[in-house]
């Protein structure tokens, strides 16, 4: 039977776990099949079309929605399968690379900040502010006390943002290392694939115990009643979709939004059009 409960709590890190990242709860669907979850799915993106344009109206509020994940974890097809629900008149995607040319000389989080949604608005990450506690970490680029700085950093910002109106929800998106070779494969497999392979994913590869551990460590750190992880079960692309849309609708729908009082008195206005037909 598939889950009655609520997904954000369902899904939601609190605190350490033990088996958090175990291969085994990559393919926990929680009961839902593929065709029933495509529909659920579909509704979602009905609502989150109506809950973005209800966002816009209150202007006075912003969401901020963050994808990590393994090399092949799915997030690009999240983008385009859940939140191309939104009108991208009010919608932002963006995904943080190496930082380069000004980037380079300013702090790291300059460059997150100002892709924050701005009010009525929703922006996407695609990868994050939360990279440059990933890749420090698998790489060893910074000492353990610089690492904490950092923590300590990116929930002082998300801390502020979400004071400032913005509500934050995250999702890491978790897939096993057999179903990510599965996917390195395909795209050496697919000619039309074949430009999203890169001989780096194979250097990653080796180093994914290291990734387990840092993916670990951030979501315990950084999951906070204010800005919320979510581990999603990401093996199966169409259990990820619903998940997501789950969550997102969920959020939104708890962000209390208001629609704005009229500016006009509305049935002399309606008189007034209907002396213009």
């Amino acid at each position: 039977m598939a889950v009655k409960k609520d997904w954000a709590e369902l899904l939601r890190v609190r605190g350490p776990h033990k088996n958090l990242l175990s291969d085994a709860s990559t393919e926990n669907t929680y009961g839902w099949d593929k065709e029933g979850a495509k529909r659920k799915t579909e509704k979602n993106l009905q609502s989150l079309e109506e809950l973005q344009y209800h966002l816009y109206a209150d202007n006075s509020k912003s969401l901020l929605i963050v994808l990590q994940g393994i090399d092949a974890g799915g997030k690009d097809g999240a983008v385009r399968n859940v939140f191309t629900a939104f009108n991208p008149q009010g919608t932002t995607v963006t995904s943080f690379k190496a930082p380069a040319g000004r980037e380079v000389g300013h702090d790291y989080l300059w460059r997150v900040h100002a892709a924050c949604p701005t009010r009525g608005s929703i922006a996407v990450f695609n990868r994050s502010h939360y990279e440059d506690l990933i890749v420090p970490m698998v790489q060893k680029r910074l000492t353990p006390r610089r690492i904490n700085e950092r923590f300590k950093h990116i929930r002082d910002f998300e801390s502020m943002l979400v004071d400032e109106g913005t509500t934050i929800v995250k999702f890491l998106l978790h897939i096993s290392r057999d179903e990510q070779w599965e996917r390195l494969m395909a795209r050496l497999d697919d000619p039309h694939k074949n430009w999203k392979f890169s001989m780096s994913d194979l250097a990653e590869r080796e180093r994914w115990p290291l990734y387990t551990s840092a993916f670990k460590k951030i979501v315990t750190e950084t999951s906070v009643d204010h800005a919320p992880w979510y581990v999603i079960p990401a093996n199966y692309k169409w259990f990820r979709d619903l998940a997501i849309s789950e969550i997102v609708k969920t959020t939104l729908e708890r962000m209390s939004l208001r629609w704005p009082k009229p500016s006009i008195e509305v049935e002399p206005a309606r008189r007034a059009l209907k002396k213009l037909k």
